[in-house]
């Protein structure tokens, strides 16, 4: 049974060319102007990549920093100890700690939004791939969240740094912004999204690499906009 869709999303639809490519900025300035709730809406981009999803060699996973950041405040949690520890917590981490932090995380507790991780403390993370591989929270080196550097790598997420992964339809989603910021550093955001997928195309994909590109706000109807 379809989702029956609230008389404001219909009023939201009828404004948008469905058949049309929109430039980046005006696509942004579009979703801007569609009303919406009254918080201040994530701008959300999904990708269709050229891909085999059932193939392992083939997914893609990575990290890229936002030049206008996400307008989001992130809770990470750092699996570290002695002095990476204490760096951790000087740039910015809500949560650090080793095998106490698992096990807090394997009794339920994943009040936070990523995880970072020392590579000699995968030891601890390894058994928790099913409570945080679910939610998207797993630390990866592509993902740039398993570093020596972990002060860094908070410092980075904090800043504007975002994670994306390949789901099962073969789509990268990630949220590059707030419907607030500006038409302008919304489309730079997505270029800047854009190229860095581009340089993570599978040596194994075929043909054109990003077929497909939809922005909208978390609670408005997609635009699809032209691909440089």
């Amino acid at each position: 049974m379809a989702k029956k869709r609230s008389r404001r999303y219909q009023k939201a639809v009828a404004k948008v060319d469905r058949a049309k490519r929109y430039e980046p900025v005006e696509g942004m300035a579009l979703i801007k102007s569609l009303a919406g709730p009254k918080f201040d809406e994530a701008v959300d981009v999904a990708v269709r990549i050229g891909i085999d999803a059932k193939k392992t060699d083939q997914l893609v996973r990575g990290s890229v920093s936002l030049p206008k950041g996400t307008g989001k405040t992130i809770r990470i949690a750092v699996f570290a100890d002695g002095e990476k520890a204490k760096e951790a917590l000087a740039a910015g981490a809500d949560f650090v700690g080793a095998a106490d932090l698992a096990d807090r995380i394997e009794k339920g507790f994943t009040d936070f939004d990523m995880t970072i991780a020392s590579p000699d403390m995968m030891r601890f993370v390894g058994k928790l791939g099913k409570v945080l591989g679910p939610q998207g929270k797993m630390p990866s080196p592509k993902a740039g969240t398993v570093t020596p550097n972990v002060a860094a790598a908070v410092r980075e997420f904090k800043a504007g740094k975002i994670e994306f992964r390949t789901d099962a339809a073969a789509n990268v989603h990630a949220a590059i912004g707030r419907k607030s910021f500006g038409a302008e550093d919304l489309a730079a955001n997505l270029k800047a999204f854009l190229e860095h997928l581009r340089t993570l195309r599978p040596a194994q994909a075929k043909g054109e690499f990003i077929k497909k590109v939809v922005v909208s706000t978390s609670m408005g109807p997609g635009v699809q906009v032209a691909v440089e």
